[in-house]
């Protein structure tokens, strides 16, 4: 059965990659990254490390210990799960200016939606604006500063 998931996508000529958005997704992301879960952990001993998938976040007060980091990341993900950082999603900032992760930009008090998450959410409700879709977006907004915005689909979109 793994295997006809598997063949079920491609992409590029050299015909690799996992089915996005079908369920076994998480799960082959959760047992190929493992091994870089257990080097965060164990080997650069990073204290607050997050990862969904294949986005992660390591948190350090120590800039230059992260900068450092950042070459032990690469060197392990291409030796050892054939892998690279995507060289525009690599970000150093600080946790005051935002993190944006997952579809929010997370401050170390609330949360607020990333603006293209927002554009997408309108324009997927103006096709489907079913009673799901709008529940389920109004659950997506819950977790987040976006009072108003839910207040923006509840009367825009009917349930």
């Amino acid at each position: 059965m793994l295997q006809r998931v598997i063949d079920s996508f491609g992409v590029g000529q050299s015909n690799n990659g996992l089915p996005l958005g079908n369920l076994t997704s998480q799960l082959f992301a959760n047992i190929y990254l493992n091994q870089f879960d257990q080097f965060v952990k164990y080997h650069l001993k990073a204290r607050y490390y997050i990862r969904y998938a294949d986005d992660f976040v390591i948190f350090s007060s120590d800039k230059g210990r992260l900068i450092q980091q950042v070459a032990l990341i690469k060197e392990f993900l291409q030796n050892n799960l054939n892998l690279e950082l995507h060289p525009n999603k690599l970000f150093l900032r600080t946790v005051s200016s935002g993190l944006d992760f997952l579809g929010w930009v997370n401050f170390p008090d609330h949360r607020v939606l990333r603006r293209a998450t927002k554009d997408r959410m309108f324009r997927r409700l103006k096709v489907n604006s079913g009673k799901e879709s709008i529940n389920s977006y109004l659950g997506l907004l819950s977790h987040g500063n976006a009072q108003k915005l839910s207040s923006v689909v509840r009367s825009n979109f009917r349930i």
